[in-house]
Order: C-alpha cells, then structure tokens, then sequence
C-alpha cells in the first residue's frame, strides 16, 4: 500500500518546516519589487527583485536573515496566506492552500525542478541596479503573472 504525500495527510499548520520550505518552488515572484496606489491601494508588479535574490537558483541569499535585513519581506505562514491578496495565481501555497493539492507541475509531483517559464530567472533585474525614483517605469502588466511562477 502506497502511504499518501505529506501535503495531503494534515493541514499547512502541521508541515515541519522541510515540508513547509519543499512547497516553495522558487519562482521568485516574492522577491519582485511590489508598488502600492496610495490612491486605490492596488498593487504592482515591478521586474526589479530584491537586492539579495540570486537570479540563478531563484533562492535568497539571506534567507535566515532576511526579515531583518529587509523588514519588509514576505513570510509566508499557513496563517497569512489568505491575507496576501497578490499572491500568484500559480503559487504552490496559494494553491495548496485552496485546493488541498499541488499542481501537477510542481517539483515534488514531477521529481524535476521547475523550468524556466516557470521563474522570475532572466526577466528581472536587481534593486541595487535601478534609482528608486525610477521603480514605476518598470511595473509589469498583470499578465506577467500567470506565467512566472
């Protein structure tokens, strides 16, 4: 008898955390410079990721450190996932989170790391490139976001 994937065993709350880490596919799209309307509240997508984001792995080069390094950056938890509303559409959390189940694309259903279409790797460009007072002219269109990640 063949014993069921730990993500359909228990609830996201009761993932260790190498279970928890082995959801994320690393499409970068976390570490993507966000803006926000001050107006309307919207939130855009920028092309610039973060300054510690290794575009060749799609990892942080910070990890451990980076919620005190940029105090901004994104945690994910089985408690906020419903309160992000920019999450991606082809995020595994999000996904796992509403459906019970990864997509079939995801690595630990394929046994192989996603490709590139799947990433942010080869479309963004580091903060430390970019003047802040330049950011907006990089927003991307929302379409973007189904394919990267």
């Amino acid at each position: 008898m063949t014993k069921s994937p730990f993500w359909k065993n228990k609830p996201l709350s009761e993932f260790s955390a190498a279970e928890w880490e082995s959801i994320c596919t690393h499409c970068g799209r976390c570490c993507q410079l966000k803006l926000e309307d001050e107006d309307s509240g919207e939130i855009y997508f920028t092309d610039i990721v973060c300054r510690y984001f290794n575009a060749q792995s799609g990892c942080c080069t910070e990890y451990a450190n980076r919620c005190s390094l940029v105090p901004e950056c994104l945690k994910l938890t089985p408690d906020n996932l419903d309160k992000i509303p920019w999450m991606p559409k082809r995020c595994a959390y999000r996904i796992l989170n509403q459906t019970g189940n990864l997509p079939d694309w995801h690595p630990l259903i394929t046994g192989r790391p996603l490709s590139s279409e799947h990433t942010v790797c080869g479309r963004v460009v580091s903060e430390l490139l970019i003047k802040e007072e330049d950011f907006e002219d990089h927003i991307i269109e929302e379409d973007d976001d189904d394919r990267s990640c």
